[in-house]
């Protein structure tokens, strides 16, 4: 988590899926609909940081908890089916676009992409129908916005089952990439 406080993206504690046992989530909600995949707290949008000092509290008094980055503060997330975003990488790629940071997260991958909420008058920021928030999972199968008042989670996340969310293209501090322009490219192979 201090590597991402490193590139100024805050985190926060995230539950993690139960290996064994009654309960398939960390948390304390009977029969989660999303085992492991969700912050800790209702409060993660405040408590979301860089401070390394709390970062590294939270860390060592719960050193298995997934990381949660919030979206639409420093980033913004495009977040595809798997075989979409990987089609999608490799026509970037062999085009010469550099993608930015990429991960994938169980059946899907995320492509991590300048955010697009900085006007300074918050009326001025757009909406979109893509724009994903946490509780709307299930209306967008395909294609989903990550901006403001959402989160992913991302690596070194456990995910149900044992997998692992994971970089196929490190964040390196390099300026992120306009999301227009990665949306066009996704827009292809994600209709």
């Amino acid at each position: 988590m201090l590597e991402y406080a490193s590139l100024g993206w805050a985190s926060c504690p995230g539950a993690r899926p139960m290996p064994t046992g009654p309960r398939a989530c960390s948390c304390d909600r009977v029969g989660c609909p999303d085992p492991g995949a969700h912050p800790l707290s209702r409060a993660w949008q405040i408590q979301a940081t860089t401070d390394p000092a709390q970062l590294s509290h939270w860390w060592r008094n719960e050193p298995e908890s997934n990381v949660i980055l919030p979206t639409g503060r420093v980033f913004d997330v495009f977040d595809v089916p798997a075989a979409g975003g990987l089609a999608a990488l490799t026509a970037m790629e062999s085009s010469g676009f550099i993608p930015g940071p990429v991960a994938v997260c169980g059946d899907r991958v995320l492509f991590f992409v300048a955010t697009r909420n900085v006007a300074e008058d918050e009326d001025e920021w757009w909406s979109c129908p893509l724009d994903y928030g946490p509780s709307t999972i299930d209306e967008m199968p395909g294609l989903r916005w990550h901006c403001r008042d959402s989160y992913v989670l991302a690596p070194p996340s456990t995910l149900p089952g044992g997998r692992t969310v994971s970089w196929l293209r490190s964040p390196d501090g390099r300026p992120l990439p306009d999301p227009l322009q990665v949306l066009d490219r996704l827009a292809d192979v994600c209709d």
